[in-house]
């Protein structure tokens, strides 16, 4: 496996440099995020392993450029900054995980295992329907009804999770861990606030929605409620 690591921060570099060459990964490491971008954007990594606070390009526009131009490979932020909104922030923009400094590298590398065991959008539906709604994994396209529909990072996240769904119910606390990677926390907002986006983008000014809150249980997406 080839893994690229972005992190400033020399010490921590050869630590995770080290953890990660002796299970055999075979690791390129930048220290700056100008050159973390050239090397994730020209050469093909099986993982990115990306600090947020970096001289030059910060972490997050890294993502955020890397998914804006095709890069697919799967990215985890290694970072101190621990608060809920700092984890929406960096999943929003378009990173598969995120953990926090101090760190095991046992944590890590069973969290990239997991990444790595995920399969690839060939082996899968590379377009998901419902109703008049159009999702291209390929191509990150949204449409309905013939029209594209933006949608940020995380919202194509949580679209696409539900599209999957068949049309079943989905908990708050299913949402949270399936596309936030969060266990339950009673005090977050994030789920709702997402739900009410993509409902403005999905259903606002279409004949029928999609985007259903089942009261008392969860969300659904389907035609009828």
């Amino acid at each position: 496996m080839r893994a690229l690591l972005i992190e400033d921060d020399k010490q921590t570099a050869e630590f995770v440099c080290k953890g990660l060459k002796e299970r055999g990964y075979v690791v390129d490491c930048a220290a700056d995020g100008k050159d973390g971008l050239y090397l994730a954007a020209t050469e093909k990594y099986d993982v990115l392993i990306i600090d947020r606070m970096l001289p030059g390009i910060d972490g997050l526009n890294i993502v955020k450029m890397l998914r804006a131009t095709g890069t697919s490979a799967p990215a985890i932020f290694l970072t101190t900054m621990s608060g809920i909104d700092d984890r929406v922030e960096g999943l929003d923009a378009g990173a598969d995980d995120y953990l926090t400094k101090p760190f095991a590298m046992s944590e890590l590398l069973a969290r990239l295992s997991a990444l790595l065991r995920r399969p690839p959008i060939s082996n899968t539906k590379t377009v998901l329907r419902v109703a008049d709604l159009e999702m291209d994994l390929l191509k990150r396209v949204v449409r309905r009804g013939g029209t594209t529909i933006d949608l940020q990072p995380q919202e194509f996240r949580l679209l696409e999770y539900m599209m999957q769904s068949d049309g079943r119910v989905l908990t708050r606390t299913m949402l949270l861990e399936h596309v936030w990677d969060f266990h339950f926390d009673p005090q977050s907002s994030v789920v709702e606030t997402h739900i009410s986006r993509l409902r403005g983008k999905i259903d606002k000014g279409h004949k029928f929605p999609l985007v259903h809150t089942i009261r008392g249980v969860g969300y659904a997406l389907r035609k009828d409620a």
